[in-house]
């Protein structure tokens, strides 16, 4: 019975030996898991292009209103005779509001020239101005690309967030499955010491007389049991790592690999919440913090600005340019001593234009108008449905958190009720009241409930980040 005293003695001491590892590897702890996932991640990356995608956009709306140069040059000439030259160049400067102010500077020559054609010997410098008077007033095609633009700043970062958002729930569920594979290793560890030290212990009482040859036979089944249960337990944990290093990567896109230098913590090592945020906090400015929301709203203003440009071309077009000419590159010259410089260049000096369309059914322009609407009446249902949508997901992801917790609360009284049980079963055992078949039996189920509780435990970590998620926040959990 002296073996069996020890026996009961090295249990206890291994079971206390539970929640403190004995390896020397780093933690390898989620926030910092997260960063390196957001840092690297080609998937994180490729989102992140969507903010350069917006700037080039936007740069090229802006191009709309660049300043332009211009020049053409035309000549005839046959049988030795110049026909004619004709030579044009100039600038065109387009504005927010419509105008378009441009100066070039004509010359022209030849035998057969046309005599509308005819200028000064010096030729003619010509400054303008043309102004849109109802249609394209208060918005165009330019000024409507430009806006868009600066929208989809906004529409392509909600985009980029709302896809980090759900990288970053795939990559903190593969973490947590880790660090459940890992507890699970160190429980079936744990209890493989036991079985091995029961086994040596039953082994010497028997040599000793003490136990019957087919007590050591059991508890030695009961150790192939537990190498078998180890080592399916150790498959699963290396390929949760390999799961878990698919969102490691390098900054020069080099994956990496997870090794032993880094190891999850155990569920000792965290504490639990005591208790829960509310769930209002989730919720609170949900239409304005949500990145699917967001992307929805914006979308619905860049279409308003289609709408308002469809609605536009429902008017008339009326162009009106006027042009100041010059002799040479001189304006206002004086033609009489009486007569001022400001009256050739108004009243006389120029040359002016109009521009007048209008089609009499107007079926495109109110096709496209009833198109933009139906777009916008469509997108506007689409976001209530995904506010309904994301704002029960956010209820039910918090529901199982909340239940969650109360279940780890609940199950942990269990596995300390199961543990009393093996202990009672074990100082029966050595005091031989007891038998190493329910010796086993108390320790299976002690076994089953720690890994139950192991399960729960995570699964506390991974619900805490799906009610983030469904807030659409995980981008900025560190």
């Amino acid at each position: 019975m002296k073996k069996i005293c020890t026996l009961l003695v090295g249990m206890l001491s291994v079971l206390l030996l539970l929640g403190q590892p004995t390896d020397t590897a780093s933690i390898f702890t989620e926030s910092e898991y997260l960063r390196w996932v957001k840092a690297w991640h080609p998937l994180v990356k490729q989102a992140n292009l969507l903010t350069d995608e917006a700037r080039a956009s936007l740069r090229e709306a802006r191009g709309g209103f660049d300043p332009k140069l211009y020049a053409d040059w035309e000549q005839k000439s046959f049988d030795g005779t110049n026909y004619f030259s004709i030579g044009e160049g100039g600038f065109k400067i387009p504005t927010w509001y419509g105008l378009e102010v441009k100066g070039y500077f004509n010359a022209t020559n030849g035998v057969y020239l046309n005599p509308e054609r005819n200028l000064p010997a010096a030729g003619q410098a010509v400054a303008g101005i043309k102004a849109s008077l109802v249609q394209g007033l208060f918005i165009d095609e330019r000024r409507a690309a430009l806006q868009q633009a600066r929208m989809l700043e906004n529409i392509n970062e909600a985009q980029r967030q709302n896809i980090i958002n759900d990288i970053l729930l795939d990559a903190t569920t593969a973490y947590w499955d880790w660090v459940t594979r890992y507890n699970e290793v160190r429980v079936i560890e744990q209890a493989r010491d036991v079985a091995a030290m029961r086994l040596r212990a039953i082994v010497a009482s028997y040599t000793e007389g003490d136990m019957a040859a087919v007590d050591t036979l059991e508890a030695y089944i009961q150790v192939q049991n537990r190498d078998f249960d180890l080592n399916d337990a150790r498959l699963a944990y290396r390929n949760a790592g390999l799961m878990l290093s698919n969102f490691l990567w390098l900054e020069n896109d080099i994956p990496v690999e997870i090794t032993d230098a880094l190891r999850p913590p155990t569920l000792d090592e965290l504490e639990l919440s005591p208790a829960l945020p509310p769930m209002a906090g989730f919720l609170e400015a949900f239409d304005a913090t949500h990145p699917l929301l967001r992307f929805y709203q914006l979308k619905l203003s860049q279409l308003d600005i289609e709408r308002r440009l469809a609605a536009e071309y429902l008017k008339p077009r009326l162009d009106v340019e006027y042009n100041f000419l010059g002799d040479g590159f001189r304006f206002g010259q004086l033609t009489a001593p009486d007569n001022g410089g400001v009256d050739n260049i108004l009243l006389q000096n120029y040359k002016w234009g109009v521009n007048f369309s209008f089609p009499l059914f107007l079926r495109k322009e109110r096709g496209k108008l009833d198109l933009t609407k139906i777009k916008i009446a469509d997108t506007d249902f689409t976001l209530q449905q995904k506010r309904q949508e994301l704002t029960n997901k956010v209820r039910d992801a918090y529901n199982e958190w909340q239940n969650n917790r109360q279940q780890i609360t609940l199950y942990a009284d269990v596995t300390n009720n199961y543990r009393t049980l093996f202990n009672a079963e074990t100082i029966r055992f050595s005091l031989g009241e007891s038998s190493v078949f329910l010796v086993n039996a108390r320790e299976q189920s002690l076994i089953e409930a720690q890994i139950k509780l192991v399960k729960l435990q995570a699964e506390f970590y991974k619900n805490e980040n799906k009610v983030i998620w469904a807030a659409g926040r995980l981008p900025t959990k560190e």
